[in-house]
């Protein structure tokens, strides 16, 4: 462990070798793995299991009852809702082990996951994507991407407030709340 300054609950279990950046609270119940690096100011709510080698970037915050397996990296920002799931192997099987066929799966800075959503393994999360509650996440999603449904599908564009985003004729949006303004083109948007 690290000697940085954080909050582990009596009932949390750390195991050795992790990195653990000061701010960071771990809640009842919940276990963090050999290996970890997890960053500053994070969140981790009760009963998260955070397996070995797993990345977790600055004010990443994970609800209740999250299990976040090896070969997934979370940057910074990112919020991880209740029960939502990762994968990390594409073809389980309880008789095959396959620990060396671990799929990665990276979530970029800002990006939010629904309560109960699934994202199979392989597939990246694009910064400030929003991932709707329930939503099976099957292929990689774009940067500020709004996803819903099983198998999800894209059904328009947030900001970096999470806010659904307008384009006008000439592909410009404006956030309600923060007034940045937002411009799609190619099928790709980006902050202007």
């Amino acid at each position: 462990m690290s000697d940085s300054n954080y909050f582990a609950h009596p009932t949390a279990v750390i195991d050795d070798n992790c990195t653990i950046g000061e701010g960071t609270k771990i809640w009842h119940f919940s276990h963090v793995m050999s290996n970890c690096i997890i960053g500053k100011k994070c969140n981790l709510g009760q009963n998260v299991v955070v397996s070995p080698d797993v990345v977790l970037g600055n004010n990443v915050k994970v609800q209740n009852n999250v299990s976040i397996y090896t070969g997934v990296i979370c940057e910074d920002d990112v919020f991880l809702g209740p029960s939502m799931v990762f994968t990390n192997i594409i073809n389980p099987r309880s008789a095959i082990i396959r620990r060396d066929e671990y799929m990665q799966t990276l979530v970029k800075k800002g990006a939010s996951i629904g309560a109960n959503a699934t994202i199979v393994c392989g597939n990246n999360i694009g910064e400030y994507a929003l991932i709707g509650a329930g939503a099976v996440v099957t292929k990689e999603i774009p940067a500020y991407a709004l996803v819903v449904g099983n198998p999800s599908k894209q059904i328009g564009w947030v900001s970096e407030y999470g806010h659904r985003l307008h384009f006008d004729d000439t592909g410009i949006a404006v956030c309600p709340e923060s007034n940045e303004k937002y411009k799609l083109a190619d099928n790709k948007v980006e902050k202007i």
